[in-house]
């Protein structure tokens, strides 16, 4: 499933804290919501599905939505693309420079296809080289949008397998993102994505 009306960073997404120093915001996102349901039970609701199959649904732990906790504690925007029903929540959590709004980040629905023009958001004071540290210059034999190395294909009969440079069948591995198939950055993003390593 997927939480409705929000989107919340890519495992392996790289932001600036307060500070100006690199950190795994993907990462702490996870965690965070990890946090907000404490191993408590989850009672959600929701009919529509998104064009990957997943039910997008609105979650409450202990009479509380989830959805907005992520959003006003700053590790999730208002997916207005779809919805607007968080915009309020993130308002409130860029005036508070909570989250990911204490130091500068990539619209997470632009992470994804991040290139040299894409905006940076954040706190007021967002260091000046942000762009050319969130947006890495493309490796040879990379996802020409992220830099990314890692190849994850899905097999013939579906299943999610990454391939790392080196790697026997790395250089004849192609990359359908129509399909389903992406590009990491780590092999912990992939992981935790749903993919296993090659074994050759």
């Amino acid at each position: 499933m997927r939480l409705n009306g929000i989107d919340a960073p890519e495992t392996d997404q790289v932001c600036l804290d307060g500070a100006g120093k690199n950190y795994r915001c993907g990462i702490l996102a996870r965690d965070a919501l990890i946090r907000l349901i404490g191993g408590k039970p989850l009672t959600c609701s929701g009919k529509e599905v998104d064009a990957y199959g997943r039910r997008l649904m609105t979650c409450f732990v202990d009479g509380s939505d989830i959805n907005a906790a992520m959003v006003s504690g700053g590790w999730a925007l208002a997916f207005r693309r779809y919805s607007d029903v968080y915009a309020d929540q993130e308002q409130e959590s860029q005036r508070r420079q909570a989250g990911l709004w204490s130091g500068a980040f990539i619209a997470l629905w632009d992470w994804r296809k991040r290139n040299q023009q894409t905006e940076i958001l954040g706190a007021l004071t967002v260091p000046l080289d942000a762009q050319n540290r969130l947006v890495p210059r493309p490796f040879a034999s990379a996802s020409s949008r992220t830099g990314c190395r890692i190849k994850g294909n899905i097999s013939g009969n579906g299943v999610h397998i990454y391939h790392l440079p080196g790697q026997r069948d790395y250089d004849k591995t192609r990359i359908t993102e129509r399909k389903g198939e992406r590009w990491f950055c780590t092999e912990d993003a992939a992981q935790a994505a749903g993919w296993r390593r090659a074994r050759n």
